[in-house]
Protein backbone atom coordinates (compact mmCIF):
# COMPACT_ATOMS: atom_id res chain seq x y z
CA UNK A 1 0.00 0.00 0.00
CA UNK A 2 1.79 3.25 -0.81
CA UNK A 3 2.58 5.76 1.86
CA UNK A 4 0.95 9.02 1.95
CA UNK A 5 2.77 12.05 1.44
CA UNK A 6 3.75 14.81 4.17
CA UNK A 7 1.93 18.44 3.50
CA UNK A 8 4.61 20.55 4.76
CA UNK A 9 1.43 23.48 4.49
CA UNK A 10 0.18 22.07 7.85
CA UNK A 11 1.85 20.54 10.33
CA UNK A 12 -0.73 18.75 11.85
CA UNK A 13 -1.80 16.87 8.81
CA UNK A 14 1.48 15.61 8.74
CA UNK A 15 1.70 14.54 12.22
CA UNK A 16 -1.38 12.36 11.54
CA UNK A 17 0.39 11.52 8.39
CA UNK A 18 3.12 10.41 10.01
CA UNK A 19 1.17 8.39 13.10
CA UNK A 20 -0.69 6.58 10.52
CA UNK A 21 2.03 4.84 8.08
CA UNK A 22 3.81 3.84 11.37
CA UNK A 23 0.51 1.96 12.10
CA UNK A 24 -0.19 0.67 8.93
CA UNK A 25 3.81 -0.64 8.71
CA UNK A 26 3.48 -2.32 11.98
CA UNK A 27 0.45 -3.98 11.14
CA UNK A 28 1.88 -5.25 8.11
CA UNK A 29 5.00 -6.41 9.94
CA UNK A 30 1.89 -8.69 12.64
CA UNK A 31 0.39 -10.05 9.32
CA UNK A 32 3.87 -11.40 8.05
CA UNK A 33 4.49 -12.86 11.07
CA UNK A 34 1.41 -14.79 11.62
CA UNK A 35 1.72 -16.18 8.26
CA UNK A 36 5.01 -17.21 8.66
CA UNK A 37 4.07 -18.71 12.03
CA UNK A 38 0.96 -20.76 10.48
CA UNK A 39 3.31 -21.98 7.39
CA UNK A 40 6.02 -23.24 10.25
CA UNK A 41 3.49 -25.47 11.92
CA UNK A 42 2.00 -27.13 9.53
CA UNK A 43 5.35 -27.98 7.98
CA UNK A 44 6.23 -28.46 11.55
CA UNK A 45 3.44 -31.32 11.76
CA UNK A 46 4.12 -32.66 8.48
CA UNK A 47 7.40 -33.57 9.14
CA UNK A 48 6.96 -35.48 12.10
CA UNK A 49 4.17 -37.75 10.45
CA UNK A 50 6.51 -38.90 8.08
CA UNK A 51 9.50 -39.65 10.33
CA UNK A 52 6.66 -41.91 12.69
CA UNK A 53 5.49 -43.36 9.07
CA UNK A 54 9.32 -43.71 8.17
CA UNK A 55 9.56 -45.51 11.83
CA UNK A 56 6.81 -48.11 11.29
CA UNK A 57 7.38 -48.75 7.42
CA UNK A 58 10.11 -47.91 4.86
CA UNK A 59 8.72 -45.00 2.37
CA UNK A 60 11.09 -43.63 0.29
CA UNK A 61 11.16 -39.59 0.54
CA UNK A 62 10.99 -38.14 -3.03
CA UNK A 63 12.92 -35.16 -4.23
CA UNK A 64 10.01 -32.68 -4.34
CA UNK A 65 9.53 -33.33 -0.29
CA UNK A 66 13.21 -32.34 0.45
CA UNK A 67 13.04 -28.92 -2.07
CA UNK A 68 10.60 -27.98 0.55
CA UNK A 69 12.18 -28.73 3.69
CA UNK A 70 15.15 -27.15 2.60
CA UNK A 71 13.00 -24.36 1.21
CA UNK A 72 11.52 -23.95 4.77
CA UNK A 73 15.01 -23.60 6.39
CA UNK A 74 15.87 -21.00 3.86
CA UNK A 75 13.37 -19.07 4.79
CA UNK A 76 13.23 -19.87 8.09
CA UNK A 77 17.02 -18.32 7.99
CA UNK A 78 16.12 -15.67 6.36
CA UNK A 79 13.26 -14.51 8.60
CA UNK A 80 15.87 -15.21 11.44
CA UNK A 81 18.47 -12.48 10.31
CA UNK A 82 16.12 -9.81 9.89
CA UNK A 83 15.85 -10.01 13.55
CA UNK A 84 13.60 -11.63 16.58
CA UNK A 85 10.19 -11.38 16.56
CA UNK A 86 9.75 -7.73 19.15
CA UNK A 87 6.22 -8.07 20.82
CA UNK A 88 3.83 -5.64 19.02
CA UNK A 89 3.02 -2.93 20.66
CA UNK A 90 -0.41 -1.63 20.80
CA UNK A 91 -1.37 2.10 19.29
CA UNK A 92 -4.74 3.89 19.26
CA UNK A 93 -5.72 4.46 15.45
CA UNK A 94 -6.21 7.77 14.65
CA UNK A 95 -8.17 8.58 11.94
CA UNK A 96 -7.41 11.06 9.77
CA UNK A 97 -9.29 13.66 8.06
CA UNK A 98 -8.77 12.77 4.43
CA UNK A 99 -8.79 8.78 4.81
CA UNK A 100 -11.25 7.94 6.85
CA UNK A 101 -12.92 4.99 4.65
CA UNK A 102 -9.05 3.65 4.51
CA UNK A 103 -8.96 3.11 8.42
CA UNK A 104 -12.01 1.44 8.94
CA UNK A 105 -10.97 -1.37 5.77
CA UNK A 106 -7.63 -1.60 7.83
CA UNK A 107 -9.22 -1.98 11.35
CA UNK A 108 -11.36 -4.79 9.83
CA UNK A 109 -8.23 -6.14 8.69
CA UNK A 110 -6.48 -6.41 12.19
CA UNK A 111 -10.06 -7.77 13.36
CA UNK A 112 -9.89 -10.52 10.97
CA UNK A 113 -6.39 -11.59 11.05
CA UNK A 114 -6.77 -11.50 15.32
CA UNK A 115 -9.73 -13.88 14.89
CA UNK A 116 -7.72 -16.35 12.83
CA UNK A 117 -4.85 -16.17 15.50
CA UNK A 118 -7.31 -17.35 18.27
CA UNK A 119 -7.63 -20.44 16.86
CA UNK A 120 -5.75 -23.37 17.40
CA UNK A 121 -3.39 -24.39 15.23
CA UNK A 122 -3.70 -28.09 13.92
CA UNK A 123 -2.17 -30.58 12.45
CA UNK A 124 -2.62 -32.70 9.28
CA UNK A 125 -4.43 -35.19 11.39
CA UNK A 126 -6.64 -32.69 12.74
CA UNK A 127 -5.31 -32.64 16.68
CA UNK A 128 -4.16 -29.62 18.34
CA UNK A 129 -0.61 -29.22 19.18
CA UNK A 130 -0.85 -30.19 23.02
CA UNK A 131 2.95 -30.36 24.65
CA UNK A 132 6.71 -29.92 23.53
CA UNK A 133 7.09 -32.93 21.65
CA UNK A 134 5.19 -31.73 18.81
CA UNK A 135 8.20 -28.99 17.87
CA UNK A 136 11.08 -30.00 15.33
CA UNK A 137 14.37 -30.60 17.49
CA UNK A 138 16.41 -30.20 14.69
CA UNK A 139 15.12 -26.53 14.03
CA UNK A 140 18.18 -24.05 14.66
CA UNK A 141 16.02 -21.54 16.81
CA UNK A 142 14.04 -24.94 19.16
CA UNK A 143 13.96 -22.36 22.18
CA UNK A 144 12.15 -19.58 20.31
CA UNK A 145 9.83 -22.02 18.86
CA UNK A 146 9.51 -23.66 22.28
CA UNK A 147 8.15 -20.26 23.82
CA UNK A 148 5.83 -19.51 20.97
CA UNK A 149 4.54 -22.85 21.76
CA UNK A 150 3.89 -22.63 25.35
CA UNK A 151 2.15 -18.48 24.74
CA UNK A 152 0.21 -20.04 22.71
CA UNK A 153 -0.99 -23.49 24.58
CA UNK A 154 -1.87 -20.78 27.35
CA UNK A 155 -4.35 -18.98 25.58
CA UNK A 156 -5.95 -21.81 24.18
CA UNK A 157 -6.33 -23.44 27.61
CA UNK A 158 -7.61 -20.08 28.90
CA UNK A 159 -10.11 -19.80 25.75
CA UNK A 160 -11.10 -23.65 25.81
CA UNK A 161 -10.45 -25.90 29.28
CA UNK A 162 -13.13 -28.74 27.81
CA UNK A 163 -9.95 -31.15 26.20
CA UNK A 164 -8.64 -30.63 30.18
CA UNK A 165 -9.59 -33.48 32.49
CA UNK A 166 -12.94 -32.44 35.44
CA UNK A 167 -10.98 -32.36 38.83
CA UNK A 168 -12.53 -34.35 41.41
CA UNK A 169 -14.37 -32.79 44.46
CA UNK A 170 -14.25 -34.17 47.71
CA UNK A 171 -17.81 -35.85 47.42
CA UNK A 172 -16.63 -37.35 44.71
CA UNK A 173 -12.83 -39.18 45.43
CA UNK A 174 -14.58 -40.29 49.44
CA UNK A 175 -15.85 -43.69 49.87
CA UNK A 176 -18.52 -43.05 52.11
CA UNK A 177 -19.22 -46.64 52.08
CA UNK A 178 -15.72 -47.58 53.99
CA UNK A 179 -16.11 -50.25 56.58
CA UNK A 180 -14.33 -51.50 59.43
CA UNK A 181 -12.52 -54.77 58.45
CA UNK A 182 -13.31 -56.09 61.79
CA UNK A 183 -15.89 -58.99 61.39
CA UNK A 184 -18.97 -57.52 63.17
CA UNK A 185 -18.14 -53.92 63.78
CA UNK A 186 -20.72 -51.17 62.53
CA UNK A 187 -17.38 -48.67 62.25
CA UNK A 188 -18.50 -46.45 64.81
CA UNK A 189 -16.56 -44.98 67.63
CA UNK A 190 -13.29 -44.60 68.01
CA UNK A 191 -10.12 -46.16 70.15
CA UNK A 192 -9.38 -42.97 71.23
CA UNK A 193 -12.70 -42.06 72.16
CA UNK A 194 -12.49 -38.58 70.28
CA UNK A 195 -14.06 -39.44 67.05
CA UNK A 196 -17.65 -40.77 65.93
CA UNK A 197 -15.95 -43.15 62.86
CA UNK A 198 -13.44 -45.46 62.77
CA UNK A 199 -12.30 -47.32 59.32
CA UNK A 200 -9.23 -49.53 60.29
CA UNK A 201 -8.22 -52.31 62.94
CA UNK A 202 -5.87 -49.45 64.67
CA UNK A 203 -9.20 -47.58 65.65
CA UNK A 204 -11.65 -50.18 66.25
CA UNK A 205 -12.93 -50.49 69.67
CA UNK A 206 -14.47 -54.10 69.29
CA UNK A 207 -10.91 -55.34 67.39
CA UNK A 208 -9.57 -54.49 71.46
CA UNK A 209 -12.29 -56.11 72.90
CA UNK A 210 -14.01 -52.56 74.00
CA UNK A 211 -16.98 -50.79 74.14
CA UNK A 212 -17.75 -47.44 72.21
CA UNK A 213 -18.90 -46.36 75.94
CA UNK A 214 -15.55 -47.73 77.69
CA UNK A 215 -13.47 -45.55 75.11
CA UNK A 216 -15.30 -42.79 75.42
CA UNK A 217 -14.98 -42.73 79.39
CA UNK A 218 -10.80 -43.89 78.91
CA UNK A 219 -10.70 -41.10 77.08
CA UNK A 220 -12.36 -38.58 79.95
CA UNK A 221 -10.46 -40.21 82.36
CA UNK A 222 -7.02 -39.57 80.96
CA UNK A 223 -8.03 -35.74 79.95
CA UNK A 224 -8.54 -35.46 83.69
CA UNK A 225 -5.05 -37.09 84.61
CA UNK A 226 -3.65 -35.00 82.47
CA UNK A 227 -5.64 -31.76 84.00
CA UNK A 228 -4.36 -33.10 87.82
CA UNK A 229 -1.13 -33.33 86.45
CA UNK A 230 -0.75 -30.17 84.99
CA UNK A 231 -2.60 -28.35 87.73
CA UNK A 232 0.15 -30.40 89.99
CA UNK A 233 3.05 -29.08 88.28
CA UNK A 234 1.67 -25.83 88.79
CA UNK A 235 1.36 -25.92 92.22
CA UNK A 236 4.69 -27.32 92.76
CA UNK A 237 6.23 -24.23 90.55
CA UNK A 238 4.44 -21.95 93.13
CA UNK A 239 5.76 -24.13 96.04
CA UNK A 240 9.27 -23.51 94.74
CA UNK A 241 8.31 -19.65 93.91
CA UNK A 242 7.22 -18.65 97.28
CA UNK A 243 10.07 -20.66 98.93
CA UNK A 244 12.25 -18.82 96.45
CA UNK A 245 10.78 -15.70 97.74
CA UNK A 246 11.13 -16.94 101.45
CA UNK A 247 14.84 -17.71 100.73
CA UNK A 248 15.28 -14.08 99.61
CA UNK A 249 13.26 -12.31 102.11
CA UNK A 250 15.89 -14.10 104.91
CA UNK A 251 18.56 -12.89 103.26
CA UNK A 252 20.08 -10.30 105.02
CA UNK A 253 21.03 -6.85 103.56
CA UNK A 254 24.76 -8.53 102.84
CA UNK A 255 23.92 -9.02 99.05
CA UNK A 256 25.60 -11.76 97.65
CA UNK A 257 27.44 -12.78 101.04
CA UNK A 258 24.75 -15.77 101.57
CA UNK A 259 25.84 -19.72 101.54
CA UNK A 260 23.76 -21.60 98.67
CA UNK A 261 25.43 -25.10 99.97
CA UNK A 262 27.13 -26.93 102.37
CA UNK A 263 28.79 -29.77 102.02
CA UNK A 264 27.67 -32.41 105.41
CA UNK A 265 29.35 -35.45 105.59
CA UNK A 266 28.03 -37.51 102.34
CA UNK A 267 25.83 -35.49 101.78
CA UNK A 268 25.67 -32.01 99.94
CA UNK A 269 22.54 -29.50 100.91
CA UNK A 270 20.89 -26.76 99.62
CA UNK A 271 20.48 -23.83 102.05
CA UNK A 272 17.54 -22.06 102.83
CA UNK A 273 18.14 -18.94 104.79
CA UNK A 274 20.66 -17.14 105.43
CA UNK A 275 23.00 -17.45 108.23
CA UNK A 276 25.73 -14.75 109.85
CA UNK A 277 29.43 -16.84 108.81
CA UNK A 278 32.01 -14.92 109.01
CA UNK A 279 32.07 -12.91 105.97
CA UNK A 280 35.41 -14.30 104.48
CA UNK A 281 33.25 -17.68 104.63
CA UNK A 282 30.00 -16.39 103.53
CA UNK A 283 30.79 -14.83 100.50
CA UNK A 284 32.22 -18.29 98.91
CA UNK A 285 28.75 -19.37 98.88
CA UNK A 286 29.76 -23.19 99.48
CA UNK A 287 31.45 -24.23 102.89
CA UNK A 288 32.56 -27.81 103.58
CA UNK A 289 31.81 -29.09 107.50
CA UNK A 290 33.20 -31.71 109.88
CA UNK A 291 29.99 -33.79 110.29
CA UNK A 292 31.23 -34.58 114.07
CA UNK A 293 32.69 -31.19 115.39
CA UNK A 294 30.76 -29.13 113.25
CA UNK A 295 34.08 -26.53 112.34
CA UNK A 296 33.44 -25.23 108.46
CA UNK A 297 36.25 -24.69 106.10
CA UNK A 298 36.65 -23.18 102.73
CA UNK A 299 37.62 -25.67 100.79
CA UNK A 300 37.56 -29.44 100.31
CA UNK A 301 41.36 -29.81 100.30
CA UNK A 302 41.09 -28.74 104.37
CA UNK A 303 37.96 -30.80 104.94
CA UNK A 304 40.00 -33.55 104.05
CA UNK A 305 43.44 -32.90 106.10
CA UNK A 306 40.84 -31.69 109.14
CA UNK A 307 39.22 -35.10 108.74
CA UNK A 308 42.54 -37.38 108.88
CA UNK A 309 43.34 -35.04 112.32
CA UNK A 310 39.76 -34.90 114.03
CA UNK A 311 39.31 -37.21 116.76
CA UNK A 312 35.57 -36.53 117.43
CA UNK A 313 33.17 -39.53 116.14
CA UNK A 314 30.38 -38.09 118.35
CA UNK A 315 29.12 -35.10 120.13
CA UNK A 316 30.48 -33.58 122.80
CA UNK A 317 29.17 -34.19 126.73
CA UNK A 318 26.74 -37.13 127.93
CA UNK A 319 25.05 -39.96 126.17
CA UNK A 320 21.90 -40.18 128.15
CA UNK A 321 19.91 -42.34 125.81
CA UNK A 322 20.50 -44.94 124.06
CA UNK A 323 18.27 -47.29 121.72
CA UNK A 324 19.76 -49.61 118.90
CA UNK A 325 21.61 -46.75 116.72
CA UNK A 326 19.91 -43.79 118.17
CA UNK A 327 21.56 -41.83 120.53
CA UNK A 328 20.93 -38.55 122.22
CA UNK A 329 23.71 -36.63 123.82
CA UNK A 330 23.12 -33.41 126.65
CA UNK A 331 25.65 -30.95 125.66
CA UNK A 332 26.25 -27.80 127.94
CA UNK A 333 26.83 -24.26 126.24
CA UNK A 334 28.87 -23.67 128.70
CA UNK A 335 30.85 -26.20 129.13
CA UNK A 336 31.41 -26.83 124.98
CA UNK A 337 30.81 -23.20 123.69
CA UNK A 338 32.45 -23.48 120.20
CA UNK A 339 30.20 -26.69 119.36
CA UNK A 340 26.98 -25.02 120.32
CA UNK A 341 27.83 -21.81 118.37
CA UNK A 342 28.66 -24.01 114.85
CA UNK A 343 25.03 -26.03 115.83
CA UNK A 344 23.34 -22.32 116.19
CA UNK A 345 25.11 -21.25 113.14
CA UNK A 346 24.41 -24.73 111.27
CA UNK A 347 20.73 -24.17 112.25
CA UNK A 348 20.26 -21.06 111.09
CA UNK A 349 20.42 -21.90 107.17
CA UNK A 350 17.68 -24.00 107.51
CA UNK A 351 15.55 -21.92 110.64
CA UNK A 352 14.10 -18.47 109.72
CA UNK A 353 12.57 -17.10 113.43
CA UNK A 354 16.04 -17.93 114.80
CA UNK A 355 17.73 -14.87 116.65
CA UNK A 356 20.15 -16.89 118.66
CA UNK A 357 23.93 -17.65 117.40
CA UNK A 358 26.70 -16.97 119.68
CA UNK A 359 25.32 -16.75 123.40
CA UNK A 360 24.49 -20.50 124.17
CA UNK A 361 26.10 -20.66 127.75
CA UNK A 362 22.10 -20.29 129.62
CA UNK A 363 20.66 -23.26 127.33
CA UNK A 364 21.38 -27.27 127.14
CA UNK A 365 21.63 -29.38 124.03
CA UNK A 366 19.94 -32.38 123.18
CA UNK A 367 21.48 -33.72 120.13
CA UNK A 368 20.07 -36.96 118.43
CA UNK A 369 22.54 -38.91 116.53
CA UNK A 370 22.52 -42.35 113.93
CA UNK A 371 25.33 -44.83 114.84
CA UNK A 372 27.26 -47.10 112.15
CA UNK A 373 30.69 -48.11 111.91
CA UNK A 374 32.26 -44.19 110.77
CA UNK A 375 30.44 -42.52 113.82
CA UNK A 376 27.45 -40.96 115.45
CA UNK A 377 25.96 -38.49 112.52
CA UNK A 378 23.60 -35.84 113.38
CA UNK A 379 20.01 -36.36 113.11
CA UNK A 380 18.84 -33.29 114.49
CA UNK A 381 18.84 -31.63 118.39
CA UNK A 382 16.64 -29.01 120.75
CA UNK A 383 17.47 -26.77 122.81
CA UNK A 384 16.13 -25.54 126.30
CA UNK A 385 17.22 -22.97 128.73
CA UNK A 386 17.99 -23.79 131.91
CA UNK A 387 16.02 -21.94 134.02
CA UNK A 388 12.23 -21.04 132.20
CA UNK A 389 10.02 -19.00 133.67
CA UNK A 390 7.32 -20.25 131.29
CA UNK A 391 8.03 -23.97 131.69
CA UNK A 392 9.31 -23.85 127.81
CA UNK A 393 10.76 -27.22 127.07
CA UNK A 394 11.80 -26.66 124.06
CA UNK A 395 13.25 -23.08 122.85
CA UNK A 396 14.97 -24.34 119.07
CA UNK A 397 14.11 -27.94 117.27
CA UNK A 398 15.70 -28.69 114.26
CA UNK A 399 15.74 -32.04 111.85
CA UNK A 400 18.35 -32.03 109.31
CA UNK A 401 16.89 -32.11 105.80
CA UNK A 402 18.45 -35.51 105.08
CA UNK A 403 16.50 -37.52 107.81
CA UNK A 404 13.63 -35.51 107.53
CA UNK A 405 9.79 -37.16 106.80
CA UNK A 406 11.30 -40.15 108.68
CA UNK A 407 9.70 -39.94 112.05
CA UNK A 408 12.93 -38.28 113.55
CA UNK A 409 10.52 -34.98 114.07
CA UNK A 410 8.41 -36.78 116.45
CA UNK A 411 11.07 -38.74 118.22
CA UNK A 412 12.51 -35.24 119.32
CA UNK A 413 9.09 -34.03 120.54
CA UNK A 414 8.39 -36.71 122.38
CA UNK A 415 12.04 -36.84 124.14
CA UNK A 416 11.49 -33.03 125.36
CA UNK A 417 8.04 -34.67 126.56
CA UNK A 418 9.79 -37.37 128.62
CA UNK A 419 12.25 -34.63 130.15
CA UNK A 420 9.47 -32.74 131.19
CA UNK A 421 7.87 -35.76 132.88
CA UNK A 422 11.06 -36.81 134.62
CA UNK A 423 10.92 -32.92 136.16
CA UNK A 424 7.09 -33.60 137.12
CA UNK A 425 6.32 -30.23 134.90
CA UNK A 426 4.22 -29.39 132.35
CA UNK A 427 6.04 -28.48 128.88
CA UNK A 428 5.27 -26.24 126.52
CA UNK A 429 7.49 -25.26 123.33
CA UNK A 430 8.62 -21.60 122.75
CA UNK A 431 6.62 -19.30 120.36
CA UNK A 432 6.85 -18.10 117.27
CA UNK A 433 6.80 -21.79 116.11
CA UNK A 434 8.14 -22.04 112.15
CA UNK A 435 5.67 -23.60 109.93
CA UNK A 436 7.40 -27.06 109.85
CA UNK A 437 7.43 -26.97 113.34
CA UNK A 438 3.79 -26.31 113.94
CA UNK A 439 2.83 -29.12 111.64
CA UNK A 440 4.97 -31.23 114.01
CA UNK A 441 3.79 -30.53 117.03
CA UNK A 442 0.18 -30.66 115.82
CA UNK A 443 0.70 -34.17 114.34
CA UNK A 444 2.61 -34.99 117.76
CA UNK A 445 -0.32 -33.71 119.81
CA UNK A 446 -2.86 -35.07 117.93
CA UNK A 447 -1.24 -38.98 118.43
CA UNK A 448 -1.26 -37.97 122.29
CA UNK A 449 -4.64 -37.31 122.56
CA UNK A 450 -5.81 -40.52 120.27
CA UNK A 451 -3.77 -42.68 122.24
CA UNK A 452 -4.77 -41.25 125.71
CA UNK A 453 -8.20 -41.28 124.67
CA UNK A 454 -7.70 -45.55 123.38
CA UNK A 455 -6.62 -46.30 126.98
CA UNK A 456 -9.09 -44.20 128.94
CA UNK A 457 -12.00 -46.39 130.26
CA UNK A 458 -14.27 -44.16 132.57
CA UNK A 459 -16.95 -41.64 131.68
CA UNK A 460 -15.50 -38.90 132.79
CA UNK A 461 -12.73 -36.69 132.12
CA UNK A 462 -10.87 -33.45 132.51
CA UNK A 463 -7.91 -31.68 130.20
CA UNK A 464 -5.92 -31.34 133.84
CA UNK A 465 -5.91 -35.29 134.06
CA UNK A 466 -4.89 -35.01 130.65
CA UNK A 467 -1.90 -32.57 130.82
CA UNK A 468 -0.80 -34.22 134.07
CA UNK A 469 -0.36 -37.69 132.50
CA UNK A 470 1.12 -36.69 129.29
CA UNK A 471 3.28 -33.31 130.00
CA UNK A 472 1.07 -31.64 127.37
CA UNK A 473 -0.07 -27.30 128.27
CA UNK A 474 -3.98 -27.62 128.70
CA UNK A 475 -4.50 -25.13 126.01
CA UNK A 476 -2.73 -27.37 123.31
CA UNK A 477 -4.81 -29.60 124.65
CA UNK A 478 -8.17 -27.63 123.84
CA UNK A 479 -6.54 -26.33 120.17
CA UNK A 480 -5.90 -29.98 119.07
CA UNK A 481 -9.26 -30.87 120.06
CA UNK A 482 -11.15 -28.03 118.46
CA UNK A 483 -9.00 -28.76 115.72
CA UNK A 484 -10.04 -32.46 115.56
CA UNK A 485 -14.01 -31.64 116.36
CA UNK A 486 -13.81 -33.54 119.70
CA UNK A 487 -14.79 -30.55 122.48
CA UNK A 488 -18.13 -29.53 122.10
CA UNK A 489 -20.24 -27.09 124.50
CA UNK A 490 -23.86 -28.32 125.47
CA UNK A 491 -25.98 -27.67 128.40
CA UNK A 492 -23.23 -25.25 129.88
CA UNK A 493 -20.94 -27.77 130.06
CA UNK A 494 -17.95 -28.58 127.94
CA UNK A 495 -17.89 -32.37 126.57
CA UNK A 496 -14.99 -34.39 124.60
CA UNK A 497 -16.36 -36.76 122.05
CA UNK A 498 -14.56 -40.01 122.02
CA UNK A 499 -14.36 -40.34 118.09
CA UNK A 500 -13.70 -43.76 116.99
CA UNK A 501 -12.83 -43.80 113.94
CA UNK A 502 -10.16 -41.45 114.36
CA UNK A 503 -8.98 -44.12 116.75
CA UNK A 504 -9.15 -47.06 114.01
CA UNK A 505 -7.51 -44.52 111.69
CA UNK A 506 -4.34 -44.07 114.27
CA UNK A 507 -4.38 -47.84 114.83
CA UNK A 508 -3.83 -48.48 111.62
CA UNK A 509 -0.69 -45.87 111.03
CA UNK A 510 0.87 -47.33 114.06
CA UNK A 511 0.53 -50.83 113.26
CA UNK A 512 2.04 -50.23 109.63
CA UNK A 513 4.75 -47.61 111.43
CA UNK A 514 5.99 -50.17 113.80
CA UNK A 515 7.94 -49.15 116.79
CA UNK A 516 11.57 -48.38 116.06
CA UNK A 517 10.82 -45.01 115.69
CA UNK A 518 9.53 -44.48 118.94
CA UNK A 519 10.67 -43.09 122.53
CA UNK A 520 11.62 -45.92 124.87
CA UNK A 521 10.79 -44.28 128.48
CA UNK A 522 13.51 -46.94 129.79
CA UNK A 523 16.15 -46.16 127.94
CA UNK A 524 17.05 -42.56 129.18
CA UNK A 525 19.55 -42.54 131.61
CA UNK A 526 19.47 -39.12 133.11
CA UNK A 527 18.42 -36.64 136.11
CA UNK A 528 17.86 -33.13 136.09
CA UNK A 529 20.31 -30.31 136.36
CA UNK A 530 19.98 -28.55 139.55
CA UNK A 531 20.79 -24.83 137.90
CA UNK A 532 23.89 -23.52 137.06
Amino acid sequence: MPRRKRNAGSSSEGTEDSDFSADHEHTDRIETYGRTRRNTRLTRASLRLSQSSQDSSPVQISPAEVVTFSARRVTRSRSLQQGPPVTPKKYPLRQSRSSGSDTEQHVEDLKRAADQDESPPRTPTGNALSSESDIDVSSPNASHDESLAKELSLKDSGSDLSHRPKRRRFHESYNFNMKCPTPGCNSLGHLTGKHERHFSISGCPLFHNLSVDECKTRASSRDKQVEERTLSHRQDENRHATRHQEKLQGQVAEGSNMIKTIVFGRYELDTWYHSPYPEEYARLGRLYMCEFCLKYMKSLTILRRHMAKCVWKHPPGDEIYRKGNISVFEVDGKKNKIYCQNLCLLAKLFLDHKTLYYDVEPFLFYVMTEADNTGCHLVGYFSKEKNSFLNYNVSCILTMPQYMRQGYGKMLIDFSYLLSKVEEKVGSPERPLSDLGLISYRSYWKEVLLRYLNQFQGKEISIKEISQETAVNPVDIVSTLQSLQMLKYWKGKHLVLKRQDLIDDWKAKETKRGSSKTIEPTALKWTPPKGT
